[in-house]
Order: C-alpha cells, then sequence, then structure tokens
C-alpha cells in the first residue's frame, strides 16, 4: 500500500491531468481505488452508527451497508459525469452526510427503533431530497437569500454543536454499546483507547496519504487486535452471500410524516451550504471557473441522489469534503477518477460478505475512531468561530444560548420522552435540531440577514467540514492556495464580475456588490 501511494502522489505532482481528461484504464483504477479508501470509513461509519443505535440486527446492519455503498457509487457518478443539468462535472465524491446523523437518531428512536423507525427516516429522506432537487431549479436569488442565513457564527455554531451531539455516540460504542450485555466493561475501553492512539499516531506521522486513511486504518487494526483476542466475531460473514442486489423499498414503504420530514429539510438546507463551499473549492483546485449553474448543477445531484437514497434504503447525501483534500493532494484533477471510484464502490455495495466483515467491527474499536471523527468535527465549528467578533455580546449569545439549546435534550431527556407528543418529541429531541435553529433564529433576532455572499460563505464551510476528517487539512485548498479563503473568494468574485461585465451583466453584479457564484446574476442557475 505504501509503495502504491508513493506512486500515485510521485505521479501526481508531475501531471495535473485537467478535468475533463479520460485517464487509461489503470491510472483510472489506482487513483480511484484511491479515493475508495481515503472515503470508505467515512461512508460505512454512518449507517454503523445509526443501526446499532436504532438495533437492527447483524443482517439488516450488513443490508443497511452494502446500500449506502451502492447508493454512494451512483450518486457519486451522477455528480462527476453529469446527467443533463444535473451534477457539477467535477471531481467531487458522495457520502452520507454526517449531518443527518444525529437527527436520524433521534427520528427513529422517536418511532420505536428498528425497522419502523427506518420507514420513517426513508420518508423524511425522499421528501428532503425531492424538495433540494426542485429548490436547485429556482432563480439565483432564492439561493442567495438561504446563504445569508448562514453567517459564519451561525455555520460555526451548528458545527460545534454537531461534533458535541455526537462525541457521546461515540464514547457510548466506546463503553461497548447502549444495551450490550458488557457495557462499561475496561476491555471496551482498552480497544478504544488503543484504536484512537493508533489514528493519533498515524497522523503525527504526517504523511498525507497515511493521515488520509487514519480512521480506516484504526478499524481495520483494532479489529483485527480484538479478533486475536477473541472478542471480535465473524459468523455472520460465512452466513453472508457473495452477491447481494439492493433492491427499492427493501425495508417497507416509507411513511411520510411531517414532524421528521421538517427535521430532515433543515438537515438539507446546512448540507446545501456545505456541497457549495466543497464546489467552489475543487473548482478553485481543478483551475475550472465554478458559477451558479454549477452550484446548482451541484445541488440537484445533491438531491437526486438523497431522494434516490432515500428509495435504496441510504441516507442523505453531500459532496464529500475529505476528497477535495486528497485532490489537491495528489494533483490528479479528472473528473472520471471519480466515476471510476464511483464504480468500485457500486461493485463494494454488491458484496453482502464484506459489509459482513465491516458490521463485525467491535463497539469498542467503533467508538475509539467514531470519538477522534466526532472530536475533530466539534473542533472545526470551533475554528469556524474564531473568524467572529465573540467579544461582540450580541454574538456571544447567539453561540452561548444555541450551545445550551443542543445540551437540552441529552440532559433532561425525560422532558421529552414524558411530556411531549411522541411526533413533536422525534423533530424536536436532537441537539443539532435545537442548536441550528437557535442560532439561526438568534442571528435573525440580533444581526439581521448577513450580507450576499454566497461564495465565500461556501469556502468557510468547505474549510470547516474539510478540517473535521482527521488528514484532511489540505481540504480547504480554495484559501490555501491563495492566502485564505478570503482573499480566495474576493479573486474568484472579481473574475466572474469581469466576465458579466463582458457578457453585458453589470446590472446583476451591481445588485449582487461583488458576490460571486449562487450571488452572481438574479437568474443565472434557472432553467
Amino acid at each position: 500500500m505504501a509503495r502504491v501511494a508513493a506512486r500515485l502522489s510521485t505521479d501526481g505532482e508531475q501531471s495535473t491531468h485537467p478535468v475533463d481528461e479520460v485517464l487509461p484504464v489503470p491510472k483510472l483504477a489506482l487513483y480511484g481505488f484511491q479515493h475508495v479508501l481515503a472515503f470508505y470509513a467515512g461512508a460505512v461509519i454512518v449507517p454503523i452508527i445509526v443501526g446499532n443505535a436504532l438495533k437492527l440486527s447483524p443482517e439488516q446492519l450488513v443490508y443497511l451497508i452494502n446500500a449506502d455503498l451502492f447508493t454512494c457509487g451512483i450518486a457519486s457518478i451522477i455528480q462527476a459525469w453529469g446527467i443533463c443539468r444535473i451534477g457539477a462535472r467535477l471531481p467531487l465524491i458522495q457520502g452520507v452526510t454526517f449531518t443527518a446523523v444525529s437527527p436520524m437518531i433521534a427520528i427513529g428512536l422517536g418511532a420505536g427503533g428498528g425497522t419502523a423507525a427506518l420507514l420513517v427516516i426513508y420518508g423524511a429522506v425522499i421528501t428532503a431530497g425531492i424538495a433540494t432537487f426542485a429548490f436547485a431549479w429556482l432563480p439565483a436569488k432564492a439561493f442567495r437569500t438561504v446563504m445569508r442565513l448562514f453567517p459564519p457564527v451561525v455555520t460555526g455554531t451548528v458545527i460545534t454543536v454537531l461534533g458535541i451531539v455526537l462525541i457521546p455516540v461515540g464514547l457510548n460504542d466506546a463503553a461497548g454499546g447502549l444495551g450490550s450485555p458488557d457495557f462499561g466493561e475496561p476491555k471496551n475501553f482498552a480497544y478504544a483507547g488503543g484504536t484512537m492512539l493508533f489514528i493519533l499516531i498515524l497522523m503525527k506521522i504526517g504523511k498525507p496519504f497515511l493521515s488520509s486513511i487514519s480512521i480506516l486504518l484504526g478499524l481495520v487494526v483494532g479489529t483485527t487486535v480484538a479478533f486475536l483476542l477473541g472478542d471480535a466475531k465473524f459468523g455472520d460473514v460465512s452466513n453472508s452471500d457473495w452477491v447481494g442486489v439492493t433492491t427499492p423499498f427493501h425495508f417497507g414503504v416509507p411513511k411520510f410524516e411531517w414532524f421528521p420530514i421538517v427535521l430532515m429539510l433543515i438537515v438539507m438546507l446546512i448540507t446545501m451550504v456545505e456541497t457549495t463551499g466543497d464546489t467552489y473549492a475543487v473548482g478553485d483546485i481543478v483551475g475550472k471557473e465554478v458559477d451558479s449553474e454549477t452550484v446548482a448543477r451541484a445541488l440537484r445531484a445533491d438531491g437526486a441522489a438523497t431522494a434516490l437514497g432515500g428509495v435504496l434504503n441510504s441516507f442523505p447525501y453531500v459532496a464529500f469534503a475529505e476528497n477535495v483534500g486528497l485532490v489537491r493532494m495528489t494533483k490528479v484533477k479528472s473528473r472520471f477518477v471519480v466515476v471510476a471510484a464511483g464504480v468500485f464502490m457500486i461493485i463494494l455495495g454488491m458484496l453482502p460478505k464484506a459489509a459482513a466483515i465491516v458490521a463485525a467491527v467491535p463497539h469498542g474499536v467503533l467508538g475509539g475512531a467514531a470519538t477522534v471523527m466526532f472530536a475533530m468535527v466539534a473542533l472545526a465549528g470551533i475554528q469556524t468561530l474564531g473568524k467572529v467578533d465573540l467579544k461582540e455580546e450580541k454574538n456571544a449569545l447567539i453561540v452561548g444560548v444555541s450551545l445550551a439549546f443542543a445540551l437540552l435534550p441529552a440532559t433532561v431527556p425525560v422532558f421529552f420522552a414524558k411530556h411531549m407528543d411522541p411526533d413533536l418529541s422525534s423533530l424536536l429531541n436532537s441537539g443539532v435540531t435545537l442548536g441550528a435553529t437557535a442560532a439561526i433564529v438568534l442571528n435573525l433576532i440580533f444581526n439581521g440577514l448577513g450580507k450576499d455572499d454566497a461564495h465565500g460563505r461556501g469556502i468557510e464551510v468547505a474549510e470547516a467540514v474539510s478540517a473535521a476528517v482527521p488528514g484532511q487539512a489540505a481540504a480547504p485548498a480554495a484559501g490555501a492556495e491563495k492566502g485564505s479563503a478570503e482573499k480566495a473568494g474576493a479573486e474568484t468574485a472579481d473574475a466572474q464580475n469581469a466576465g458579466a461585465e463582458k457578457a453585458g451583466a453589470e446590472k446583476a453584479g451591481a445588485e449582487t456588490s461583488g458576490g460571486s457564484g449562487p450571488a452572481n446574476g438574479a437568474d443565472t442557475s434557472a432553467p
């Protein structure tokens, strides 16, 4: 693996491989598989966490992992290859968003867990996906309005809340998994601590490729040690089929309940900001101008993939910031490499035995890896808040009160369990929902709508999300390439405004006061 990584990195230094270049098949396979390695742990950890929280059986968990990988492959091909006006045609990998983890668990537990909970989740996912797809066909002015709801004080608070809320999920797994007979046993914490230490050592070594797959290697090594000590059971692997196909509505007909739908719509609003940032970031890396139509195509791919995920028994999808860093690191800019990675993921999604191996990862090992990832998410939010003037009392109040709201479900669960309607509880019994809603509402009260700068906002979110994954510090390349995210946004905005002036779009440029991307022009993303 080390020789392959060295070969890829060296080759990447010598050739940039333009975004529309179709590479020879051997190179497509090598570079595509590297994307899968960097992406794999982030892809499978969401169905594992959600499935364990909902108390799914091992067989159901295997199916969930296969469905996720299968849909990831299709979604990545749509985003990179492009179908009509759907897909950015940039090297963007699509994966299940971490933003949805806590809300989905809250919805699922409110619905009683098990496959019945999955049906409620899928109903919300399908609806949110269709809504996102439809929204991306609206004029750019509508998107600009949404972006103004997410200044750094809001995005930083939301990302911090996301990490803080998810850390207890990782710690519960580190203790052996809630409800397991050995919950809290010292050996579980030993596996978690050992896995965490191994991941941190890989990150300390500082080799870019090793850092990018540190979570995956941590899971592999931790599970191997647990197996040698008799604590990892692979009996379900032999019982699993070699080949399996994901079928629509495998667990039953989705249930459409309006409270979970509202919650999932909030999730998709946040993921739209994330995808916008990733699109601008990778556009700067590959040297391709990103305009509002490109962003709209990326969001349509998100919406289509999310709706497809609900149909194929998976979850909401977003452009993965992790792989943006890999594009910059290898300097391989061809979008067809991501297409090749999509093919690999589809194949992996048809191998139940491979998914059964992943599902056999002991809770302690999974908890060690997950806790690192979730802690990094919280840190990324804090870094974003570092750009905010917290000496300003109103900004400090927004952050502090929002964090307090986010901790309410975990601190006083009895209020939601005994004194609230079950439907309402499924919406509000989530720290992410309460914290994000509080941040948006309080910001509107104290600050009003922010400046019309969707590009700069997107870059900031891309940086934050990229930093949330160990080893992906290179992901915010748009800012790093030019010194800072703000400078990158300003330079790209100037370039796009210059183009707009040449095309006779002075009016659009005047209306947006130098904004870019979705902020440029009133109708550039309209059909």
